[in-house]
C-alpha cells in the first residue's frame, strides 16, 4: 500500500472520521469489484455517493454522472476510484478542484497512477493506491470483518 507521507495513524483518523464515500465507477452489477466493497463500505456505516453517468441509483443511491456533479450541500470525505490507470488523473483533477474537496483519495487496486498521487499530495490531498479499500478498512479498524 502506497500511502504517500501519509501515517497510519493519520489514515486510520481519515477514515475513522469519514462519513461519505463517492464511488467513481460504482457499477450496479453486484458481482463487480467496485459493487462488492461499496456494499460493504455502506454496510459499515458510510453513506455511498455513486459517480456513474451510465446508471441512475446504485445501493439506494442516486448517481451522478461526474463528481463535480454531486451538489455541493453533499459532502465527499473520500473518493474512491474504480477507472482505469489512464483516466484516474482527470478524475484526480476534478476531486481537487471541488468547492469542497475531499480528505482522502483513494485509488483501488489496478487504478494506480504516480502523477496523479503527486498532483493530489501537491495539492493537500492525501492519496492511497495499491491497495483495496474494503480489504484495509477491515485491516485497519480492527473488529471489524468482511463478509
Amino acid at each position: 500500500m502506497d500511502t504517500g507521507n501519509l501515517t497510519q495513524s493519520e489514515l486510520i483518523k481519515i477514515i475513522r472520521e469519514s462519513r461519505s464515500i463517492a464511488v467513481v465507477g460504482l457499477s450496479a452489477n453486484p458481482n463487480r469489484d467496485s459493487f462488492l466493497v461499496a456494499a460493504y463500505l455502506q454496510r459499515v456505516g458510510y453513506r455511498i455517493i455513486p459517480v456513474n453517468p451510465f446508471v441512475a441509483e446504485v445501493l439506494g443511491e442516486k448517481a451522478y454522472p461526474t463528481l463535480k456533479e454531486i451538489p455541493p450541500n453533499i459532502p465527499i470525505d473520500i473518493v474512491d476510484v474504480f477507472r482505469r490507470s489512464e483516466e484516474v488523473p482527470q478524475i484526480v483533477q476534478e476531486a481537487v478542484s471541488l468547492k469542497n474537496p475531499p480528505r482522502l483519495i483513494w485509488l483501488q487496486l489496478g487504478a494506480d497512477n504516480k502523477e496523479a498521487a503527486e498532483y493530489s499530495r501537491n495539492n493537500g490531498i492525501p492519496l492511497v493506491m495499491h491497495a483495496c479499500l474494503r480489504v484495509e478498512h477491515a485491516r485497519l479498524m480492527k473488529g471489524e470483518q468482511l463478509e
